[in-house]
């Protein structure tokens, strides 16, 4: 779903410390049940979601932990969740994140 863009534009970063901060300030729309990915919808009305992991879905909550709820707002840099990469990798998935544009398939995304 990813790689062909299927859920919308993004990247894909792999992540070097243990926290997902908040991109840009935002209201934080959604909060996965296991604690794996969160939607933020910005200011300007671009929807982001930001999944840690490929397949991570499949570990149930195991090694995340989230730091904000639904309804929340956030600043840029606002840590949302943190996860454990080594657990990640011992359930045979990878730690890349993409954060993927939701809700405008012509948007360019540029990290900064």
């Amino acid at each position: 779903m990813f790689a062909q863009g299927t859920m919308g534009p993004g990247v894909a970063i792999a992540p070097t410390g243990d926290t997902i901060v908040a991109p840009a300030d935002a209201t934080v729309a959604s909060v996965f049940p296991t604690g794996h990915a969160i939607g933020l919808a910005l200011a300007d009305g671009t929807e982001l979601l930001i999944h840690v992991g490929i397949d991570t879905v499949d570990m149930k909550g195991d090694g995340f932990e989230t730091l904000v709820k639904a309804g929340d707002t956030v600043t840029a840099g606002t840590p949302l969740l943190r996860f454990d990469a080594a657990k990640i990798r011992a359930a045979g998935h990878s730690a890349v994140t993409p954060i993927i544009v939701l809700n405008n398939e012509s948007a360019t995304v540029e990290l900064t």
